[in-house]
């Protein structure tokens, strides 16, 4: 039993094993390491390559986006020039309409202002009139007066 005790350690493995398998178990663990550090390295590689297609696709979307709001924009532009237009024309049309206003009622003043003068006109040739009448009277009475 005493070879058989000196041959065995407390682990049950052999005396003549044991570098063995230390070498053994070293090589398997760095092995599954290695096997390890790979498949983490395909799987960041994977997601790197996932990252970059899902940023790849997140930069068409917002190409996509942006080039809509481009358009809305140029819509939206061209709608608010046709509106200043339309508002200059409406601003033009009323200073006209204004000026307008002002011609109208400057020649009604002028209107009323010339009735008037009419009216005294008239008023100045009934004077007239009356006036040549009572002439015509004082120099027929003055002639009888003379014979």
């Amino acid at each position: 039993m005493n070879l058989v005790s000196s041959r065995f350690d407390s682990t049950g493995e052999s005396a003549t094993d044991k570098p063995l398998g230390r070498t053994s178990s070293y090589t398997r663990r760095e092995t599954r390491l290695a096997a390890l550090n790979k498949q983490e390295q395909d799987s960041t590689a994977k997601d790197y390559k996932k990252m970059y297609a899902e940023a790849l696709h997140e930069n068409a979307k917002l190409k996509s986006r942006l080039q809509e709001s481009k358009q809305e924009l140029a819509k939206i532009r061209s709608k608010l020039e046709k509106v200043t237009q339309r508002h200059d024309t409406i601003s033009e049309r009323s200073s006209v309409l204004e000026s307008e206003k002002r011609e109208k009622q400057a020649l009604e003043k002028r209107v009323s202002d010339m009735e008037e003068e009419l009216k005294v006109l008239t008023e100045l040739k009934s004077d007239n009139q009356r006036l040549k009448d009572e002439n015509g009277a004082l120099i027929r009475v003055i002639s009888k007066l003379s014979k």
